[in-house]
């Protein structure tokens, strides 16, 4: 299918605003809502080959492709009772508080995405799906974690290996690593799970190191690349360019799964690189492009992370569903006033003028230039190739 017949399902329910851990909770639900008022206002909704679709929540068989069955029957016992709290499970911590539609919400947004990989992987109507309110990576099979209750990335990837897909890959790009995703598929040599996030040294979950390879049976379909903190565009653009690409093109993915929480901004108030808008809707637009080249257009795109409520996340998120529905925004292009409105209604805050950080990406390309061993980037980036590009074959 030619890149431009691609087509986009874009997955949306207002319910999925009701994953809200409350007042003063980081993961402000106020971001979905702004991020869907923007595309909507940029006239994507019914832009040529674009379908907004809702998908009914996860079903209990489909939550246990991934999460066990008591971890399933813990969060609806904590969403029935949300003044109690379950650590062992993860519920009613400092990070996950508990709350009345935490089971609900969360099966909610992992049916959204389960929906599109299957969307994706018959291609019957579309080839790209996003899903920019799912991309909870951290959660364990029974425990949740880093706001995350339900793991909706691996539970997509988990019903595309149950269709039949033999090769999955999965791309990360929040600033955190996506742990909980590596932890489903560890041992799975069907299922490439790349991360690219701050350092553990000095940010959650503390895992991601280029150490971290895969199981026993899956050598090499474990790849980590742990940036240092300040970290910005030129760092993280070469980092990317020399890391997944490569590893796409030995794996030779069916389909692939991406994640882009919108953290890595230098706005972002939970971490530390200085990554701008313009840099993300860069890997964005890579991500698309290798989809292409390497799976037959076959796309599922999430969200994630972004705490940067108005500023970043609505913006950040609206380019990639732009991207995938063929029909991208021009950076310089003015938000609308009726969304910096909207955006200064519910939170005070007018919001940015334009889709841009104002600046304009470059980057030394790690092939073309090679590599400063003095330079702590660098340092990461050969580290993450010795590590796992032997294992399928290509070269540090």
């Amino acid at each position: 299918m030619p890149e431009n017949c691609a087509g986009l399902h874009l997955y949306w329910d207002e319910a999925v605003t009701s994953y809200d851990f409350g007042a003063g909770h980081p993961m402000d639900p106020t971001r979905l809502a702004l991020t869907m008022r923007l595309v909507e206002a940029f006239g994507l909704t019914t832009a040529p080959g674009v379908t907004v679709r809702a998908a009914p929540p996860a079903g209990e068989s489909t939550l246990r492709l991934v999460h066990t069955a008591g971890y399933v029957d813990a969060v609806r016992r904590i969403a029935a009772e949300p003044e109690r709290s379950d650590p062992a499970h993860g519920l009613g911590t400092a990070d996950n508080w508990a709350f009345k539609a935490q089971h609900t919400a969360s099966a909610l947004i992992a049916g959204q995405s389960v929906a599109g990989a299957e969307a994706v992987w018959r291609g019957e109507e579309v080839r790209h799906a996003v899903n920019f309110a799912g991309g909870l990576h951290h959660a364990m099979p029974d425990k949740a974690a880093g706001f995350c209750v339900y793991n909706d990335p691996a539970l997509a990837i988990a019903r595309l290996l149950e269709l039949g897909a033999e090769r999955v890959a999965y791309v990360d790009v929040d600033v955190h690593h996506g742990d909980g995703v590596q932890a489903a598929f560890w041992n799975d040599p069907r299922v490439l799970t790349v991360s690219l996030h701050e350092s553990p040294a000095t940010l959650f979950p503390e895992t991601g190191w280029a150490t971290e390879t895969g199981g026993p049976d899956a050598p090499g379909t474990a790849a980590n690349l742990p940036l240092p903190a300040g970290t910005g565009d030129a760092g993280w653009l070469r980092a990317f360019h020399a890391f997944v690409p490569e590893l796409l093109s030995a794996f030779r993915p069916q389909v692939i799964v991406s994640q882009h929480g919108a953290d890595t901004h230098l706005a972002d108030p939970l971490a530390h690189l200085t990554v701008s808008l313009d840099a993300q809707r860069l890997v964005a637009e890579a991500m698309h492009e290798l989809a292409h080249h390497y799976a037959d257009g076959r796309w599922l795109a999430l969200g994630g992370g972004g705490y940067a409520v108005v500023d970043v996340v609505p913006a950040a998120w609206t380019h990639l569903v732009a991207i995938a529905a063929g029909h991208p925004i021009d950076p310089a292009t003015e938000l609308p006033a009726e969304w910096r409105a909207e955006a200064e209604r519910l939170t005070g805050r007018p919001g940015p003028a334009r889709m841009t950080d104002g600046v304009e990406p470059h980057w030394r390309d790690f092939h073309d230039h090679g590599y400063d061993p003095g330079d702590r980037l660098d340092q990461a980036i050969l580290a993450a190739r010795r590590a796992v590009l032997p294992h399928h074959g290509l070269l540090p």
